[in-house]
C-alpha cells in the first residue's frame, strides 16, 4: 500500500450519512445563474392554495373519482405483481431448483433474464404499452406489474437463498418429499420478509399508480397535471390533500399490521434467525382472511376500472411494429443520437438528486429531532415531499428557475429524501433506548451531559449509518430510472430524449433509448448492490447474509 493511501481516513460512522452534502456544494455556483424568479408569484398563489383547497362538489367529486381509479389500478398491479413475484423467485431461488431438480443454472439464468423488466421503470413501461395497446386501466396495471414483479422476485429469492437451510436438510433426510419439505422449512421463515415488503411495495405502486396518471393513464394523476398546467392550484390542493390522507392512512395501517404479525422493519437489517421468528405464523388464521380481503378488493379494483373482455379492443400493434425497417431505423438511431451528453448528463442528474436525496435527512433530523415539536415536523416535511410526484415539484420549480438537468435532480433528489426520511425516522425509532445499542448509547451519553445533537449523531445516529447508507445505494439506483419521469417538464438526458422520440413515433430511437436505459440501470444495480453489501457486512458479521428488508 502506498503512504498516500495508507493515510487516507474516512470520516466516524455517524458522519458518513452527511456526506453526500459535499455533492451538493457546486449547486452553489448554478443556482444563481439558473435562478429567474419570474414565477415568484405563481408560486405564492400555489402556496395559499394548500391552505384554501377547494371544497366546491363538482371538484370533490372529480377528485374522489380520480382516486378511486388510482388505488384501483394499484392495488391491481401490486397484487398481481406480488403474485407473479413470488412465483418467479421460487423460480429462480437456487435453494429451490437444487432441491428440485439438482441443477442451479436454471435459476441463475432466470435470474439474470429478469434484469431486462426490472431495469425498466415503469413509466417507460407505460408509455410503451400505451402507444401499442392504447389508452386503457389495463396498461397501467401492467406496466406496474411487470417491473414489480421482477423485483419481487429478485428480493424474495436472494432471501429464500439466504435462508438457513438446516431444517429442510434434516426433512430431506427423514425422507419427506421435496415439496412438502421446502414448504415446511422455508415458507414459515421467508412469510415476514414477504409481509414487510410486500406491504412496501402497496406503498410503491400507489405512488406509481399517480405517475401513471399525470402522463395520461387515468386517475388523479391526470386531475393533477391538468390542474398545475391550468394554474387551479386550489383544485390541484384538493387533490393533494386527498392523496395524503389515503398515503398516511395505508402507512399507518401497514405499519401496525407489520407490528402485529412481527414482520420486520424495511431499514433494519436482520439477521436469518430473526426472519425466521415463528410470531407471524400464530396469525395464520389472519394472514388467510388477509389473502381474501385482498383478493375480494382485486375484483372490487376490476369493477371500478371496467375491465373485462367486454373492454374496447387493443388497437394496432401489429401496424406499429410493422410499419417501416425496424432494424435500419435502430442502427441509425445508434448512430445519429449524442450518447455521450445523453449518458453523462443522466448520471450527473441521478448524483445531484442522490446526494440530496441520501444527505438531506440525516442532517435535517440532527438540527430539527431534539426540539419538542421537531419528530412531528421531520414528519409532516417527508409526507409533503413524498406526496408531490417528482413530475409536480419539477413544474413548481419551473416557476423560480429554468428547465435543465438541476431542475430535473432537484425534483428528483426531493421526493426521494421524503421516502428516504420516513424510512430513516422509523428506523429511529426502532432504536430507542429499549430497542437497540444505538438508543442505549444515546441515554448514556445524555446523562454523561453530552450536548444533545452530539449525543444524537453519535448514539442513535452511530447505530444508523451504515444501513441508511446502504438503503442509498439502493435509492440511487431508482433515482437513476426515475430520470425518465421528469423529462416531460424538459430536464435533459435519455428521459427527455425518449419522450421526444415517443413524440415523433421514432421507433428506433425509443428502442436505443429503452436499451441505454437498461445497460446503465444493470451496471449501476451492481455497483450499488456491492456497495450495499459492503456496507452491510461492515456493519455486523450476520448483517451481509439477508438485504432484502433493506431493499
Amino acid at each position: 500500500m502506498s503512504r498516500s493511501a495508507a493515510t487516507i481516513r474516512l470520516p466516524a460512522a455517524p458522519l458518513l450519512p452527511l456526506l453526500p452534502l459535499l455533492g451538493l456544494l457546486p449547486l452553489l455556483v448554478l443556482l444563481p445563474r439558473l435562478w429567474h424568479g419570474g414565477g415568484g408569484s405563481l408560486l405564492l398563489a400555489l402556496l395559499q392554495g394548500a391552505i384554501r383547497p377547494s371544497l366546491d362538489p363538482l371538484v370533490l367529486q372529480d377528485v374522489l373519482s380520480g382516486l378511486a381509479r388510482t388505488i384501483a389500478i394499484a392495488w391491481l398491479g401490486w397484487g398481481l405483481s406480488l403474485g407473479l413475484g413470488l412465483g418467479l423467485a421460487l423460480a429462480c431461488s437456487t435453494t429451490i431448483c437444487r432441491v428440485q431438480c439438482g441443477l442451479t443454472w436454471p435459476a441463475l439464468l432466470l435470474r439474470r433474464l429478469l434484469a431486462l423488466p426490472r431495469a425498466v421503470h415503469e413509466l417507460i413501461w407505460g408509455l410503451l404499452l400505451l402507444q401499442v395497446f392504447g389508452l386503457e386501466p389495463a396498461v397501467a396495471i401492467a406496466a406496474i406489474t411487470i417491473p414489480y414483479g421482477a423485483l419481487v422476485a429478485r428480493v424474495l429469492s436472494d432471501q429464500l437463498d439466504a435462508l438457513p437451510t438446516g431444517s429442510l436438510q434434516a426433512l430431506l433426510s427423514g425422507g419427506s418429499p421435496p415439496g412438502q419439505a421446502l414448504l415446511t422449512g422455508l415458507a414459515p421463515a421467508l412469510l415476514p420478509t414477504l409481509l414487510s415488503y410486500g406491504g412496501y411495495r402497496l406503498e410503491c405502486a400507489l405512488r406509481s399508480a399517480t405517475v401513471l396518471g399525470i402522463f395520461g393513464l387515468g386517475g388523479l394523476g391526470t386531475t393533477l397535471r391538468l390542474t398545475m398546467q391550468s394554474l387551479q392550484f386550489r383544485e390541484l390542493w384538493t387533490g393533494l390533500w386527498a392523496l395524503l390522507a389515503v398515503m398516511l392512512l395505508l402507512e399507518q395501517g401497514l405499519s401496525r399490521l407489520r407490528s402485529r404479525w412481527a414482520a420486520p422493519e424495511r431499514l433494519v437489517v436482520q439477521s436469518a434467525q430473526v426472519a425466521a421468528s415463528p410470531a407471524v405464523g400464530r396469525r395464520g388464521r389472519e394472514l388467510l382472511v388477509s389473502l381474501l380481503v385482498v383478493l375480494a378488493l382485486m375484483l372490487v379494483s376490476a369493477r371500478v376500472l371496467d375491465l373485462g373482455p367486454g373492454s374496447e379492443g387493443w388497437p394496432m400493434p401489429v401496424a406499429l411494429i410493422a410499419a417501416g425497417d425496424p432494424g435500419a431505423a435502430l442502427l441509425e438511431a445508434l448512430r445519429s443520437l449524442p450518447w455521450l451528453s445523453l449518458c453523462s448528463r443522466t448520471l450527473l442528474m441521478t448524483a445531484l438528486a442522490a446526494c440530496l436525496a441520501v444527505g438531506l435527512p440525516p442532517l435535517a433530523w440532527l438540527v430539527l429531532e431534539p426540539w419538542p415539536a421537531g419528530r412531528l415536523l421531520l414528519s409532516l416535511l417527508a409526507a409533503l415531499a413524498r406526496l408531490l410526484p417528482p413530475p409536480l415539484i419539477a413544474l413548481m420549480l419551473l416557476f423560480l428557475m429554468q428547465p435543465g438537468l438541476v431542475a430535473g435532480g432537484l425534483a428528483l433528489g426531493l421526493h426521494n429524501c421524503g421516502v428516504l426520511m420516513r424510512l430513516f425516522l422509523e428506523s429511529d425509532a426502532a432504536g430507542q433506548p429499549d430497542r437497540g445499542r444505538g438508543g442505549r448509547t444515546w441515554e448514556a451519553l445524555r446523562a454523561a451531559g453530552c450536548p444533545p445533537r452530539l449525543a444524537l449523531l453519535y448514539g442513535r445516529g452511530s447505530a444508523l449509518a451504515a444501513p441508511y447508507l446502504a438503503y442509498g445505494a439502493y435509492r440511487a439506483d431508482v433515482i437513476l430510472r426515475e430520470t425518465a419521469v421528469v423529462g416531460l417538464v424538459g430536464a435533459t438526458g435519455l428521459g427527455s430524449q425518449l419522450m421526444e422520440s415517443l413524440s415523433s413515433f421514432a421507433w428506433g430511437e425509443v428502442a436505443a433509448v429503452v436499451g441505454a436505459y437498461i445497460l446503465l440501470t444493470l451496471l449501476g444495480e451492481t455497483l450499488s448492490d456491492r456497495v450495499r453489501l459492503k456496507l452491510l457486512r461492515a456493519d455486523g458479521p450476520q448483517a451481509g447474509t439477508t438485504t432484502a428488508v433493506a431493499l
